[in-house]
């Protein structure tokens, strides 16, 4: 088949250079140019193929069908938008046109949920990789307003070190990571919350979302246990799941808690649910893990933009 110009922003990152290798194993699209000003002129290798690196000021975004925009917060979203406006389509894997963020009314890329308004859109905010894992989890509870109205959500997620990006830091170098394990974005402060209350608030939630985020001695993966308490019991919690999800291509309903093995270098989602015990209030823990690269960033990117371009959703993704 002919494929399609595509092009990748700020390529250097996890994010990006984990773009450029879906993009180069994709039966349908071609990679273009890959920017990165810090490193402009390095060659890497990504796919199995070798990938050089230009400025972004150099890149010919009116060439290409679609742009990936996975340059910083703050920097990613005008430049997708400017994607757009030289003819483009574009997707931009920041927090910048995300919903919470300012920025509503754009295409958010929780496929899933929202296939119907990423298929053909020109622009779409890729949603965050804790969003991603937590949503998906929670929105079949919200659909049937099975939350009790009263109830605080209480997710605590552990993520691999790729999450926090890869500029230097030395909270990330591997003798301050290694052996340990430790909270961050205390609070209930991280950045995700925006975006995670009002995706919940659209899909009739108002309840108070309290989220610790975990630093993982791993390089990849998320894994996030979630405590509800229901509105009535739910006699066979998995069932609701598999009646949301059961057709979906990249959602597994797993039959025991899923471990971040199961979902490594996968575009998806393992989720598992069980009742608590000894509890006044029926209440649920849920179980969610996704590859924090993949489904989490780039794999999801590649979704939404095969939906963008009409392409088959499947295609060119690690299942």
């Amino acid at each position: 088949m002919n494929k399609q110009l595509v092009g990748v922003l700020g390529a250097s990152g996890y994010a990006g250079r984990e773009l450029c290798a879906l993009i180069n194993r994709h039966p349908g699209l071609k990679l273009a140019f890959a920017t990165a000003n810090d490193q402009k002129g390095t060659t890497i290798m990504a796919g199995g193929r070798e990938v050089s690196f230009i400025g972004t000021d150099e890149a010919p975004l009116g060439d290409v069908a679609l742009v990936f925009s996975a340059l910083p917060h703050g920097t990613s979203g005008a430049w997708a938008e400017r994607a757009v406006e030289a003819g483009a389509r574009a997707v931009d894997l920041s927090a910048d046109l995300r919903p919470g963020n300012g920025r509503e009314g754009i295409p958010y890329g929780l496929t899933e949920l929202m296939r119907g308004v990423v298929q053909g859109a020109e622009l779409v905010s890729n949603p965050g990789c804790y969003p991603t894992a937590i949503l998906l989890a929670l929105a079949p509870l919200f659909a049937q307003g099975l939350v009790a109205p009263d109830a605080q959500i209480v997710v605590n997620a552990a993520s691999g070190v790729t999450g926090a990006g890869n500029s230097p830091k030395r909270e990330l170098l591997f003798g301050e990571v290694a052996e340990d394990y430790r909270a961050y974005g205390v609070g209930n402060t991280h950045r995700h919350l925006a975006e995670m209350r009002a995706l919940a608030l659209a899909m009739g939630s108002g309840n108070d979302l309290l989220f610790t985020p975990h630093l993982l001695p791993v390089a990849r993966g998320i894994l996030a246990s979630i405590t509800v308490t229901l509105a009535a019991p739910l006699p066979d919690p998995l069932a609701l799941w598999r009646a949301a999800y059961g057709s979906e291509p990249f959602i597994e309903i797993a039959s025991g808690p899923p471990s971040l093995r199961e979902v490594s270098h996968r575009n998806v989602v393992r989720l598992w649910a069980t009742e608590m015990a000894g509890t006044q209030r029926p209440t649920l823990m849920i179980f969610s893990a996704i590859d924090n690269l993949v489904k989490g960033a780039a794999g999801q990117a590649v979704q939404n933009a095969n939906l963008m371009l009409g392409l088959e959703e499947t295609m060119g993704l690690p299942t």
